[in-house]
């Protein structure tokens, strides 16, 4: 294992503690391992350690010190128990634990200092919500989402691009799986942003056209007015259900799978809503 990572596993001593601990520590978080020959616990930790640090080789160097012959060494960080393991940062001792533990453990403290694989889409997704551009920063924070579902930071984002593209429904739903203990000013932000768009979609206007389709449920073309009122007030889900209701009906009625089709690709890629309707629309089409 240590040919195989040599770039970023390294035996501390006391000649190269300086360069590894308080010069490389500046670039790359450094691991501390503290173990010796006699101890068991040591041993089986060691490989889940080595496996870690393969996994982050431009982030990570994994230090180990054998305390047996570096007394030196482990003394300078009063090590008193084995295994002992220490995250240093900027050549300071950040984090760490004492004795055995589990290696989802140890990925759940060490996530809090590592680049996460969804990181980069998340990072792409938020330049182009700063520009304003909800549709193609949809799919990124999807893909961020769907790599690491208890990412709050981008579980909010993808929150907030489902309201902006239109998705209402969905967000709400998403929205209310936040616990209690992150509803901070974002979670209340996105959640005055949902009951605007819904106060759009009750607006006189809006609730006059409801009412006159509720009273003339085969006049398709309110339908369709209906269906491009709602659009403009974000919702998308009931826009697309009211189009595909006029298809149903009738195929080829006014302008109905124009304003269906342009609705859709309008829709952000990776939306499911996209999927689903063009799969609805082509197969009452072909």
């Amino acid at each position: 294992m240590d040919n195989l990572v040599a770039n970023n596993i390294v035996e501390i001593t006391v000649e190269n503690f300086q360069q590894v601990i308080l010069h490389d520590s500046r670039e790359k978080i450094v691991l501390v391992d503290f173990w010796a020959d006699w101890c068991e616990p040591c041993k089986d930790l060691m490989p889940i350690l080595e496996k870690i640090a393969g996994e982050y080789q431009d982030s990570m160097i994994l230090a180990k010190v054998d305390c047996e012959k570096q007394q030196e060494v482990a003394a300078q960080f009063g090590i008193r128990n084995l295994p002992t393991v220490m995250v240093v940062k900027d050549g300071q001792p950040i984090d760490g634990f004492a004795g055995a533990q589990s290696e989802a453990q140890i990925r759940e403290m060490l996530a809090k200092y590592l680049p996460q694989p969804e990181d980069e889409y998340l990072e792409k997704g938020m330049q182009l919500i700063a520009e304003g551009n909800y549709q193609e920063a949809f799919p990124l924070v999807k893909h961020a989402y769907e790599l690491n579902e208890a990412n709050l930071e981008v579980k909010l984002l993808y929150i907030d691009c489902m309201i902006e593209t239109g998705s209402i429904n969905q967000a709400k739903e998403l929205l209310a799986t936040i616990k209690l203990v992150d509803q901070d000013n974002r979670y209340h932000a996105l959640n005055s942003k949902i009951e605007l768009a819904e106060q759009a979609s009750q607006s006189p206007e809006m609730q006059k056209l409801k009412e006159a389709v509720e009273q003339n449920p085969n006049d398709l073309q309110l339908k369709i007015d209906l269906a491009v009122q709602l659009q403009q007030a974000h919702k998308a889900d009931e826009a697309l259900e009211l189009l595909y209701q006029v298809l149903l009906k009738d195929v080829n009625f006014g302008d109905a799978k124009k304003v269906m089709l342009d609705m859709i690709n309008a829709l952000a890629d990776g939306d499911t809503l996209k999927s689903s309707y063009r799969r609805k629309v082509y197969s009452l089409l072909y």
